[in-house]
């Protein structure tokens, strides 16, 4: 049975950053980072080669063994920036109908451009994800 891959690293979220080439993409990341920064009181730490978490938490996967996970994150892919909202977003409709032009997954949140969300929408799921998760995998 192989190991989880994405799991915390030394590597540097600044420089990780500052090599996203598409310079929109990296201030976008730069903005958002900053953001999930304030909202869960964490230093921003790499998951693997290119995942930017804050917090953590541990879940049992399908395999029945515990595995951990930042509490949200973010990484800045070729295609769009991806936040990861943890809970999803069927919990709450009333959010995901104002925050604009987005594309979703099970718990990932695509946006091509910041500047075509609501920001003040996207602090507030952000919130309520750590939050929510923080309730539901409480840690100490």
């Amino acid at each position: 049975m192989s190991e989880l891959k994405t799991r915390p690293t030394d590597a540097s979220v600044e420089d990780f950053i500052n090599g996203v080439q598409n310079a929109r993409r990296r201030e976008d990341a730069r903005a958002v980072c900053a953001m999930l920064g304030e909202i869960t009181g964490e230093k921003p730490v790499m998951w693997g080669p290119s995942i930017i978490g804050f917090g953590r938490y541990t879940y049992v996967n399908t395999t029945n063994k515990p595995a951990d996970w930042p509490i949200i994150g973010l990484s800045p892919r070729k295609a769009n920036l991806s936040v990861y909202i943890m809970p999803g977003f069927t919990e709450r409709p009333d959010l995901m109908a104002r925050i604009g032009k987005v594309n979703t997954s099970v718990s990932c949140l695509y946006i091509n451009r910041l500047e075509d969300v609501d920001m003040g929408v996207l602090r507030d799921l952000c919130e309520w994800s750590v939050a929510t998760m923080r309730a539901r995998y409480p840690t100490g």
